[in-house]
């Protein structure tokens, strides 16, 4: 284990991982990882350049050198705000299916190791506990069904004003979800060791307070 703690919070599409992971991250002053953003970032280069979405090795390249910076809650892409632009549904999809090439994978590797720095880190993702930092001493995988995610995701479209059919969105999520535990190259599992937190029925606070008070248990040990 590192001199500071890292705690990683895994899970699918739509799980709310990213809110949780945010919220634990300000409330204990650490630095935040969304490792999902940095693959989005790359879908969103490819689409922008036209790479082919079966060239693996160029999109590797793409990935090995993504210009991007995190400056507060904004992503950036070469200096242009991109928060926005990353969550669109066609850049997710695409995200899903790059994610699932080893060259890619490795090439974000070392990326997202250097993000680990003192005080502390929260890492979000798919595979933060069970590839890029196993040691880490709070493992927490989060899920919800599949009908909540969609729900949760409905919701936040039709806020930012964007239509969207339930039954698009839960076709989506499962076809995310077919690729992302079934890919060769660290499939999204629990890790060992991982604590399982359901936010079916749980509000975004609930779920927060549940990490931090594991946290808190777990620190009393360090």
């Amino acid at each position: 284990m590192s001199s500071f703690p890292v705690i990683t919070i895994d899970g699918p599409t739509a799980s709310g991982k990213g809110t949780v992971a945010h919220r634990v991250a300000d409330t204990l002053g650490f630095h935040y990882l969304d490792s999902g953003a940095l693959y989005r970032l790359t879908a969103l280069l490819a689409i922008r350049r036209g790479t082919d979405l079966h060239d693996e090795h160029a999109l590797a390249k793409l990935a090995e050198h993504l210009p991007c910076t995190f400056v507060g809650g904004a992503v950036l892409l070469a200096h242009e705000n991109v928060t926005e632009a990353i969550r669109a549904e066609d850049v997710g999809n695409t995200a899903s299916k790059i994610a699932a090439l080893p060259a890619v994978r490795q090439a974000l590797f070392g990326l997202q190791l250097r993000f680990r720095a003192a005080p502390g880190l929260v890492a979000d993702g798919r595979d933060m506990g069970t590839v890029i930092f196993p040691h880490a001493p709070l493992k927490v995988f989060l899920t919800a069904s599949v009908q909540a995610r969609a729900q949760r995701r409905h919701r936040q479209l039709i806020e930012k004003g964007i239509s969207a059919s339930i039954d698009d969105l839960l076709a989506d999520l499962n076809a995310r979800d077919e690729r992302d535990t079934h890919r060769a190259i660290a499939p999204l599992v629990p890790a060992e060791g991982a604590y399982i937190l359901d936010t079916s029925q749980m509000t975004a606070d609930q779920a927060v307070d549940e990490v931090l008070r594991w946290y808190a248990a777990l620190a009393k040990t360090f």
